[in-house]
């Protein structure tokens, strides 16, 4: 890709950008939240077209007018925001758009070819997933491991990954690591987008840095560490967030006492959440993580078990029970429960409460701006204008908004699913210092994380589930890596 330049309204996404992979090679591509790096590489699956530039395969010119042009020339990309079809099962999402037929005037779908390649292409990468499955039944993780597989079942040349372990715990990353080892012996070109940086100093030959649309240098294997891609990425060094210190618990805001879910009917949580702390959620996928969240915030159903607020008992069969309560979630699907893509920066942020921009029915745009300025402006989202839609933004851009929107509210008790999926390491120091400001405010708050580094250093306490139970809760001075797989795996 040589001199590629792209520009949206009131926004210079790409300008003068050049980019090259080779067979067999890994190169990750790297940068801030609205650098420009999904956009190149949906310039290079055919989705976007570069307003100047050119793309060359094996040295020959390619002009990719849509994304099935980019298919037939073996270019496979595996989106931030998957694009998976909840209504289809997993064999029809693997095989969506490229699906075999059978022989014969009619030209049926040749289900078993379907579902013998899904098993195949989810068996290669270790997926425990049947083909029958019902796309709506899987969890976010699951969702990723469908999409891979399709990209394995098109026999892809180049594959291009953006942000793949965003909702992968780390088991499920190596497994996924493995598999892209695999691909780069057999000469498959892979470009690897991710904010991740431990990620990429293990996975990248080499490593392409971005900043506001330009490139901003190239590190070989040897060169890439964490300091040297934040330095290209942001300028200068960014500080990370210091060790937390053994807190002083305040007293308990929310309890759960015997809570049970439909995913594991027979299993009991028990937990408290106190004033100022943060208490982790640690556990493998599939350990009941989100659900147990999602029962508390009135999202998913709850069959058993009592909640209490402030030592009071509290019924909550829906999120607005919970809201009502000062009880907020931010979920871990940002795309389809965080935000509404179609409406504007400034309408998703004031959404829960829209109420409070009102007087006599009608709302105040002003008072809105006011408040949505104040709330964003600490996040940097990067918008052109509060009236853009939140589809234009960028991935992270659009999980700061889903932030924003609970923030303003200032609840009492705030759950944050997977936090800083998909955001780049500035940005989400930020979100952490919010996350602990909320804290410090008073707010009791728990956090699910898969990034289990992010459970280590910024949790207060953590709770670790398997199979639908707690197995262990740790205090700040017994966190490690180590104490927590311990108990995810026990």
């Amino acid at each position: 890709m040589s001199a590629i330049s792209k520009r949206f309204p009131g926004v210079v996404a790409l300008d003068g950008v050049d980019f090259e992979v080779s067979g067999g090679e890994i190169v990750a591509l790297v940068g801030e939240n609205g650098a420009g790096k999904s956009t190149l590489m949906k310039i290079l699956a055919g989705i976007h077209r570069a307003d100047s530039g050119e793309i060359r395969l094996d040295g020959t010119p390619a002009a990719l007018h849509n994304p099935q042009d980019a298919a037939r020339l073996g270019i496979g990309v595996i989106h931030q925001e998957l694009e998976v079809i909840d209504t289809l099962d997993v064999a029809g999402n693997v095989f969506l758009g490229h699906e075999p037929l059978r022989a014969g005037p009619l030209r049926l779908l040749d289900r078993r070819r379907m579902r013998d390649g899904a098993r195949q292409a989810l068996a290669r990468i270790g997926a425990n997933i049947g083909p029958d499955t019902p796309l709506r039944a899987l969890s976010t993780a699951e969702r990723q491991f469908v999409a891979i597989a399709r990209a394995l079942s098109m026999n892809v040349r180049l594959l291009v990954l953006d942000e793949p372990t965003s909702s992968l715990t780390s088991s499920d990353a190596e497994r996924l690591f493995g598999v892209l080892r695999d691909l780069q012996s057999s000469g498959t070109a892979i470009v690897y987008i991710s904010h991740r940086l431990g990620e990429v100093e293990e996975l990248a030959d080499r490593a392409s840095v971005l900043r506001d649309g330009k490139n901003a240098g190239t590190l070989q294997r040897g060169e890439i560490t964490r300091d040297r891609l934040v330095r290209l990425m942001v300028g200068r060094a960014v500080d990370s967030e210091p060790s937390r210190k053994p807190l002083s618990l305040g007293p308990t805001v929310l309890q759960v006492d015997r809570l049970r879910t439909e995913r594991f009917p027979m299993a009991e949580v028990s937990f408290t959440v106190h004033k100022g702390e943060i208490l982790g959620i640690a556990g493998l996928t599939g350990s009941g993580r989100s659900e147990v969240v999602e029962a508390i915030c009135g999202v998913g159903p709850r069959l058993a078990g009592q909640l209490f607020l402030d030592a009071k008992p509290i019924a909550i069969g829906s999120p607005r029970d919970a809201i009502r309560h000062g009880i907020c979630l931010v979920p871990e699907d940002r795309r389809r429960c965080g935000v509404v893509a179609a409406m504007s920066v400034r309408e998703n942020v004031t959404l829960p409460g829209v109420a409070a921009y009102a007087r006599y029915g009608l709302i105040s745009r002003a008072a809105e701006v006011a408040a949505v300025r104040h709330t964003t402006a600490p996040m940097m989202v990067k918008a052109a204008s509060l009236e853009n839609p939140v589809s234009t933004l960028s991935g992270g851009n659009q999980q700061k908004v889903a932030l924003a929107k609970w923030l303003a509210l200032r609840p009492r008790v705030i759950v944050f699913d997977e936090p800083t999926q998909g955001v780049d390491v500035r940005a989400k120091v930020e979100i952490h210092r919010l996350i602990r400001g909320l804290a410090d405010d008073g707010a009791a708050v728990v956090m699910i994380s898969s990034d289990i580094e992010e459970i280590v250093t910024e949790t207060d306490r953590v709770a670790v589930m398997h199979d639908g139970r707690i197995t262990g809760i740790l205090p700040r001075a017994d966190i490690s890596r180590e104490s927590i797989m311990h108990l995810a795996v026990a």
